[in-house]
């Protein structure tokens, strides 16, 4: 059966990511590291990113070309944590063990992989080259009741160089695929 809706957002994971040039062939190759969980997923909200543009000819759109760039948006979970900062946001720490944060950090690329529930099947969706952006420093002072002060990451993914790899998703059909267990543990590359 199908999935008629979607709901739930878990099983977030970030994977750094390494592009390599290949001179010889003239192409680039992609390594991800092991996948890192991100808990505390709250909402990610990423919007599709291109445009249509229609040629006229014949008192009609005679042709349409559709691009595709990738995705933007937001990903707000609990907090951020300080392993994310230092692999994907080029943040460091000192000799003291404090996290420090310098003008010149340089965002390092990585693939985002989540699940959303459905009422039958759960999917597993992977975004092969994320950007984010630092978050913003942010609380409030405590009330009667405690509520927790969310964190958000700016996240662009774009298609890779080279090959133009966006994003990769399970269909509907068998979870128990190796595929699908496997999801989390490695970063899924397309079969050619």
């Amino acid at each position: 059966m199908a999935n008629k809706v979607k709901f739930g957002l878990s099983n977030v994971f970030y994977s750094v990511a390494t592009e390599t040039y290949v001179a010889t062939t003239n192409t680039y190759s992609y390594t991800y590291a092991t996948p890192v969980p991100l808990k505390g997923a709250v909402n990610l909200s990423l919007e599709a990113q291109g445009e249509q543009n229609a040629f006229r000819a014949d008192n009609i759109d005679y042709y349409i070309s559709s691009s595709n760039n990738g995705y933007e948006g937001d990903f707000e979970l609990a907090l951020i944590p300080d392993s994310f900062k230092i692999a994907c946001l080029g943040a460091s720490t000192d000799s003291n063990g404090i996290l420090t944060e310098h003008v010149d950090d340089k965002a390092v690329a990585f693939a985002l992989l989540f699940q959303f529930e459905g009422d039958d099947k759960a999917r597993r969706h992977v975004l092969y080259n994320c950007k984010a952006s630092r978050p913003a420093v942010a609380s409030q002072t405590t009330e009667e009741t405690i509520d927790p002060v969310t964190d958000t990451l700016s996240i662009r993914a774009t298609g890779r160089t080279g090959d133009g790899l966006v994003k990769s998703s399970t269909v509907d059909g068998d979870n128990s695929s190796a595929q699908y267990t496997g999801w989390f543990s490695s970063v899924y590359e397309p079969s050619v």
